[in-house]
């Protein structure tokens, strides 16, 4: 998770800019060789991130849970969420793959936008995949090492043949995914919606309503509600709350702003109503989540590991 490309330090977090090998292909993917991996500050990117460990044992902490890593482990981190790694004596050894998935959506893969773009649910929840069916592991595990061997001798066609590993990869999660977080639309009407979901996010900081958006579709306020309803499986309001937090989640660890002023930057300017809306979906308050993360963090200033 360290050796990712230049990055840019803030209070308590590091938003990772991930430098591309090679512009076709949106990704980058190294090896890791370390006899004592130091602790790593909170960090994210909005590349999802791949860990397959080839040896040693690795320790990684994200916002809900530590995760305790082997030999012949499989571990993904969904795009922009907060991430750490923890200190180790033993030597290790692991591959990391950093991969914009939303690019190698094409006309076969739109049906499953929805879930490989996280826009309600980050793909951190399909690791139940890898730690409850092993052959999918040891599937994840085979492509990840494919796509940085792939990467590492850059034979003719290694574009063509990284591509497909990334797709197979993809098809993986989808044919895998008993709890259907990955369930495909019946068509590709979320296409539709791309316009109100880009309004959302450049107008977050707004008070953003039903009649702002329904007629970016030429639809009624009801059918919008329906038929958005329908498409993303959450209601309109719901959906907006959700990336509201999110992005307040980042804003808590990685800039030196007031509980009052991150609410106020997500357009949730009534601080109970934030507190109410935060708690909601991280079961602690503003203030406590960032507390217990910072603590987390330690007070070392190490390189992401």
């Amino acid at each position: 998770m360290s050796g990712s490309g230049d990055t840019q330090s803030m209070a308590g977090a590091v938003k990772e800019q991930v430098v591309y090998q090679n512009p076709l292909l949106f990704l980058k993917v190294w090896e890791l060789q370390r006899n004592n991996v130091h602790i790593g500050r909170w960090h994210y990117h909005k590349e999802v991130e791949f860990l397959a460990i080839r040896e040693g044992r690795k320790t990684l902490y994200t916002k809900d849970e530590t995760i305790a890593l082997k030999t012949g482990d499989v571990y993904m981190v969904g795009s922009s969420q907060l991430h750490r790694s923890d200190r180790t004596a033993d030597p290790l050894c692991y591959v990391v793959l950093q991969v914009n998935l939303t690019q190698y959506l094409d006309q076969t893969t739109l049906p499953f936008l929805h879930g490989f773009s996280e826009l309600t649910t980050p793909l951190d929840e399909l690791n139940y995949l890898f730690t409850t069916i092993p052959e999918a592991s040891s599937a994840a595990y085979a492509y990840i090492m494919q796509i940085y061997d792939e990467m590492q001798a850059k034979r003719k066609g290694y574009e063509m043949a990284i591509s497909i590993a990334v797709k197979q990869l993809m098809l993986l999660l989808v044919r895998y995914d008993k709890r259907g977080l990955l369930q495909g639309s019946d068509d590709i009407e979320i296409i539709r919606l791309k316009p109100v979901l880009h309004y959302v996010d450049t107008h977050i900081a707004e008070k953003i309503t039903v009649d702002d958006v329904c007629g970016l579709l030429n639809l009624s306020y009801h059918y919008f509600v329906k038929y958005f309803k329908k498409i993303m499986g959450v209601t309109f309001l719901d959906y907006v709350n959700f990336k509201r937090i999110k992005i307040a989640e980042c804003m808590l660890l990685t800039q030196d702003l007031s509980i009052v002023e991150v609410g106020c930057s997500v357009g949730i300017p009534n601080v109970a109503q934030f507190y109410k809306m935060f708690k909601r979906y991280n079961h602690c308050s503003p203030k406590e989540f960032r507390l217990r993360l910072r603590e987390k963090s330690g007070s070392e200033e190490d390189t992401i590991a």
